[in-house]
């Protein structure tokens, strides 16, 4: 059964906040249980939901892999990285967010914190796809990559003291969780990558366990909700289930944080199968969603070339075309590097492109001019917004 440990937080005499900030207390740490050997028992009706969202997530490889859609991947990817970085406090447009990434020396403040939660991604789906199974020094990687420049979040290291969430003061006298002891992180993360090794358990579910357990450990000072949705990546991957794209759960959990804090407390509760019905719903029901937005991309990208007068095969205009879903803001020296073909044949293929309202200009400049395709952020948007569906619910970020 989990427990909890009884801690002493020492005063200091000189803190900010009253009296409550500078008097010393006992309070109360969470520890799970280990998870390395836990079967859940799920009723019928939690793993139907289970299967079919494994079935969506499969079906949404199948579909976007064919017909040249395999661009679809860094779509769905950057749809997760904006989500699950609000979830944190930290929003920026789909548009932003791939300026940063075009030219991330320019990026600031959100638009660079949510591009590197891209990069945080892309290890992640890397380490899932690797036949050796996942290490403890896997996860600091991701938080590296996550957190990396500030120095402060101590990137790729686990915390040597006690953390919490939530509450308004510079101590856990009001937090809403309080996490294991620092001493317990190793040896419950140790355990964590034990059963993320397990090939024996459904994937959903698995995925669903890891990402709460991750939560419920909350290893580092800062970054811990971006890493534990990055597991998820790194669990469906290593199962072959996603094996190239995983839907953007992050976008239903960021809608409604209110039924995500229930998840995970259910889960510390014991009500695992609660969290695993919730989770593989919203699972389920991105990636159905998603199997749209595939086929959408597709519909669009021909009237795209209907509009640009239907390029020949393997011309410059015809590959931006294919790329523009993975790289829907481009200037001239980052299509030429994507797609192989001279400067010349850049900036006329950009120039016919933009003429034939494919693309639209963003920025002056001869060589180095960005452009975007906004109709595809467009599509972005109502997608994310069919994903979240009515019961969108406003709440605060975790």
């Amino acid at each position: 059964m989990p427990r909890t440990v009884e801690r002493m937080w020492e005063g200091d005499p000189g803190a900010m906040g009253g009296r409550r900030a500078r008097t010393s207390f006992r309070y109360q740490a969470f520890v799970p249980d280990d998870i390395a050997a836990l079967s859940p028992v799920v009723p019928f009706e939690v793993a139907d939901v289970s299967a079919d969202a494994e079935a969506a997530i499969r079906a949404l490889n199948d579909r976007a892999s064919v017909g040249g859609l395999e661009a679809i991947g860094p779509l769905l990817l950057r749809s997760e990285a904006v989500a699950s970085s609000r979830i944190e406090g930290y929003d920026v447009s789909s548009l932003n967010l791939a300026r940063a990434l075009i030219d991330p020396r320019a990026a600031r403040g959100s638009a660079r914190t949510v591009a590197a939660n891209v990069s945080a991604m892309e290890e992640a789906i890397a380490i899932g796809d690797r036949t050796a199974p996942v290490t403890v020094d896997d996860l600091l990687a991701i938080h590296a990559v996550l957190m990396a420049g500030d120095e402060r979040a101590r990137p790729g290291r686990v915390r040597e003291e006690q953390n919490w969430i939530g509450g308004r003061l510079g101590n856990p006298s009001d937090a809403a969780f309080v996490p294991p002891p620092e001493d317990l992180v190793l040896p419950l993360l140790e355990d964590l990558v034990t059963f993320i090794a397990r090939d024996d358990l459904p994937a959903v579910p698995q995925a669903a366990v890891a990402h709460a357990q991750f939560e419920t450990i909350h290893p580092f000072i800062d970054g811990n909700g971006r890493v534990g949705r990055a597991l998820v990546h790194v669990v469906l991957q290593r199962r072959g289930v996603a094996a190239r794209f995983v839907p953007p759960v992050s976008i239903l959990l960021a809608a409604r944080p209110t039924a995500y804090v229930e998840g995970l407390t259910a889960f510390r509760e014991g009500r695992v199968a609660d969290w695993i019905g919730s989770f593989a719903s919203a699972a389920g029901h991105a990636a159905l969603m998603s199997i749209e937005l595939a086929d959408q991309v597709a519909v669009l990208q021909a009237a795209w070339r209907e509009r640009a007068g239907r390029p020949r095969a393997g011309s410059a205009a015809s590959k931006l075309i294919a790329l523009l879903p993975a790289l829907p803001v481009l200037s001239a020296p980052t299509a030429r590097a994507a797609i192989g073909v001279s400067q010349q044949q850049t900036l006329a293929a950009l120039k016919a492109l933009a003429e034939a309202g494919v693309i639209r200009q963003l920025s002056e400049g001869t060589y180095d001019r960005q452009y975007a395709a906004t109709e595809l952020f467009d599509l972005l948007g109502a997608y994310e917004e069919r994903v979240v569906g009515p019961a969108r619910s406003a709440g605060p970020a975790r």
